[in-house]
């Protein structure tokens, strides 16, 4: 069985879901949101201060055509005593690239370098072995 991992997944699913737009395939449009859905809430970031979780807007990226993934989240920054003191936004786009597969781009505040640890947490998302089936 040959492994996928996440970014493969979504840019084929986000392919596959304009495809049955286009068709008026219904059965197989939900199909392809509950994947994204499903791939998007079991591997990528939520909670630990992502408390607003991953947004992955599906007819946003569908614009890009397979050429870029789009997702947008938001961080609950501490202070050094441990109390929530603010938040920032940030969009993570991921494009491919001969060399590695992807690089990501983050945008927003870098904010208690939080940039570092978003790169991180979305290459390991991205990087992860796709076990979710449409």
């Amino acid at each position: 069985m040959n492994t996928r991992h996440n970014y493969q997944a979504l840019a084929n699913a986000i392919i596959a879901h304009g495809n049955c737009i286009s068709s008026g395939n219904q059965e197989w449009l939900t199909r392809w949101e509950k994947q994204i859905t499903q791939i998007i809430k079991k591997d990528f970031p939520h909670g630990s201060g992502f408390d607003c979780g991953t947004k992955f807007d599906i007819d946003d990226n569908l614009k890009f055509d397979g050429s870029k993934l789009v997702f947008t989240t938001e961080f609950h920054h501490m202070n050094e005593d441990g109390y929530y003191d603010g938040w920032t936004s940030h969009k993570i786009t991921v494009k491919p690239c001969l060399l590695s597969g992807f690089t990501i781009s983050i945008s927003g505040p870098n904010r208690n370098d939080i940039k570092e640890l978003i790169h991180d947490w979305f290459y390991d998302a991205l990087h992860a072995d796709c076990t979710v089936q449409a």
